[in-house]
Parts: structure tokens; sequence; C-alpha cells
């Protein structure tokens, strides 16, 4: 049974209470190409896996990852066992455009087959909320900003200027899974020089946000496409 959605009011709560508290928080998502690492040789078959166009996408270079990986989704299925936030598409959702079956009727299997049960859960497209949101960039605008994503000098760029002029102290480039361990590193020799990380990197988000949390005791939010939007970038 996976409980009632937290609200976007709820979620900056939680943030800004970990902030000032100086507590551990992890935010991830769940689309539907998480739905598809977890799916790997578990409710369905690698090779039903790599039929779908997102498998062959990622395959071409373009989600973050090379299929297959069940190191990843392994490190996902931990990742989502202890996580803080989940969060997950409600049924029904029009807020991405894949195909209704990759949605939440796949998370409702591979979360059954894992045994799965998030601590607590919000709308997986709220990140497009909080791009738009005044409120979430004040809470961010006295703290220190970490930054992951393909494009970090062009978002650093976006975020130290008005109307967001966050203290942007690291912008750390990420492009593929095996960018994880260089992250790792940092994240371990830098534990105390920043206050949050905003991170972008697609499915690889999941395991990054929840690094942020159990490497350094900080806040770590999976940002998606929340990234896009500050870029103006389509989507």
């Amino acid at each position: 049974m996976i409980a009632a959605m937290l609200d976007l009011n709820g979620l900056l709560e939680r943030i800004a209470t970990a902030l000032d508290n100086k507590q551990p928080l992890s935010i991830v998502r769940i689309g539907d190409g998480e739905n598809l690492i977890l799916a790997q040789n578990s409710v369905w078959t690698m090779e039903r896996v790599l039929r779908e166009e997102w498998a062959k996408k990622a395959n071409m270079g373009k989600k973050g990852v090379t299929l297959p990986n069940l190191t990843l989704r392994n490190e996902m299925v931990s990742v989502l066992r202890e996580a803080d936030i989940v969060g997950i598409l409600p049924s029904g959702d029009q807020t991405i455009g894949a195909d209704a079956y990759l949605k939440r009727e796949l998370t409702d299997q591979v979360f059954a087959y894992f045994n799965i049960q998030p601590r607590c859960v919000c709308h997986a497209g709220i990140n497009r909320k909080l791009a738009h949101y005044p409120g979430f960039w004040n809470i961010l605008r006295k703290r220190k900003v970490l930054i992951i994503t393909s494009k970090a000098d062009e978002l650093r760029n976006v975020l130290d200027k008005k109307p967001y002029d966050l203290h942007i102290v690291q912008a750390l480039p990420f492009s593929h899974y095996n960018d994880l361990k260089l992250v790792r590193n940092w994240l371990m020799a830098n534990p105390d020089h920043f206050d949050v990380a905003i991170i972008a990197c697609g499915v690889n988000a999941v395991i990054l946000a929840h690094m942020v949390r159990e490497l350094t005791g900080k806040v770590g939010i999976d940002f998606g496409k929340g990234r896009n939007i500050l870029l103006k970038e389509k989507f």
C-alpha cells in the first residue's frame, strides 16, 4: 500500500526543515526510465526491456546509461527502500508523454516485485512545479548550492542570476552512469562544501540524490526535467 501523496507545500516544508536543522534528506523520483531500469530481469525479461524506445535511446547515448545494467537496478532498489521521499506518478498521469504501461502500472509491478514500500511519496512531476515556484527558490537562496548535471555551467549561469540569485558553490558535470565514481569521490572529499544539491542526471539522479544524503548528511534533490525548464529547453 502506497501512502497519500505529499503536496507541494508539504514537500517545501520538508526541504526547509531539513536545511534549517542541518538534517539529511533525499528526494528521488520514478518515471518511465526508472521503471525500465527496475524491470530488467525482474518483472520483464531483458529482451523486452531492450525493445522499448527508451532503452534504444539509452544505448544510443541519449539517457546517461547503457543497458543492460543490473548494477544500477540493484542500486536503485536499495535507494528506494531508504530514500526519505519518493516521487511516483499517479494512476492516469498525463505529466509525462510515455505510454501508460510504462508509468504507474509498471511502478506498481516493480515495487511489488522488490517489496519497495516508500517512507513518503510525492508526485514524480513535482520538480516541474518547483522550477516555476518562487517559494522553492526563496528556500534555497541563502544556502550553499551544488549542481550536478550534464550542462552544469549553463545551469549555474541561470541560477546565479535574477530571479534566482543562488549561491552556487560548485557545478559538477555528469553525463553517464560511469561518472558516479567521480561524483562520489568529490562528495567524500567535500562533505561540508554545500547545503543542498540540485541534480538533473536522468535515471542516475535517483542514486546521486541519495548518495548526497548518505555521504554528506545534506539535502539531495532529483530535479530532472526542472533543469530543462530553467534552460528553456523542450522535452
